[in-house]
């Protein structure tokens, strides 16, 4: 990559994060952390605004615009197959909204980029979640995103069934099964609840069906609690 491509890259990536860590940044781009910090001086020094520092982590400054990116072609192909295959495993809201995103994305793009990526021979035959498993997605998606309780009747491996006050924290998908991680009120712990068992699932209605992050209760403590150490650094870099 040209070292003029890498610091447009730099510079991507960091608008599209909250914060960015230099070794995330190295990751993304296959460099070393020095070469990010070199990079990322020089930046600076050219007058784009970004603040941080090293061993903390960078982002834009507000008011920093860049022009609307162009796709290539094997970047168009890689969205249009990437959201073939994510609708039907999607709640249908976030289904439809990524259709009418590809779509507006489509629209933009040079004839023989479209053409090439309309064109991909990737389909997802529409045989994904049931829809009583869309719509639990959607609840605890929405749920998980405006910080609202969940009470829900869950059924066991074993076919036991008990009713859970849950705190959403992520909704993670492992090939075909959806689970969320949450914090149980009823179990005072960490718990994961596959969708698919989820008998009843609604939202927490009156003043006590909302939540704030507290220590020890959020999602970062709850990889910290079940991701192996070895892999918590990815995951940190995702959350």
């Amino acid at each position: 990559m040209r070292r003029a491509d890498r610091l447009f890259q730099i510079v991507q990536l960091i608008r599209g994060r909250r914060l960015s860590t230099a070794a995330h940044l190295a990751r993304r781009l296959e460099v070393s952390p020095r070469t990010v910090y070199r990079d990322i001086a020089d930046l600076q020094h050219q007058g784009v605004p970004i603040e941080g520092e090293a061993g903390v982590g960078y982002r834009l400054g507000s008011g920093f615009e860049l022009p609307p990116l162009m796709f290539s072609q094997d970047e168009a192909k890689a969205l249009v197959a990437s959201v073939r295959m994510a609708q039907a495993w999607q709640d249908p809201a976030l289904a439809k909204a990524a259709e009418v995103a590809l779509g507006k994305i489509l629209s933009v793009l040079p004839m023989a980029a479209r053409v090439a990526a309309q064109s991909m021979a990737v389909y997802a035959p529409p045989t994904g979640l049931e829809p009583d498993v869309q719509r639990a997605l959607q609840i605890v998606r929405e749920a998980t995103q405006g910080r609202r309780k969940l009470l829900v009747q869950y059924r066991d491996v074993n076919e036991q069934s008990t009713q859970r006050t849950l705190r959403p924290l992520g909704c993670f998908y492992w090939g075909k099964v959806w689970t969320l991680a949450s914090w149980c009120e009823t179990r005072h712990d960490f718990r994961s609840f596959r969708l698919d068992r989820m008998a009843q699932v609604e939202l927490l209605e009156g003043p006590g069906g909302t939540f704030r992050d507290e220590p020890g209760k959020t999602l970062a403590d709850f990889l910290r609690a079940v991701v192996p150490a070895s892999a918590q650094a990815k995951w940190s870099n995702e959350v």
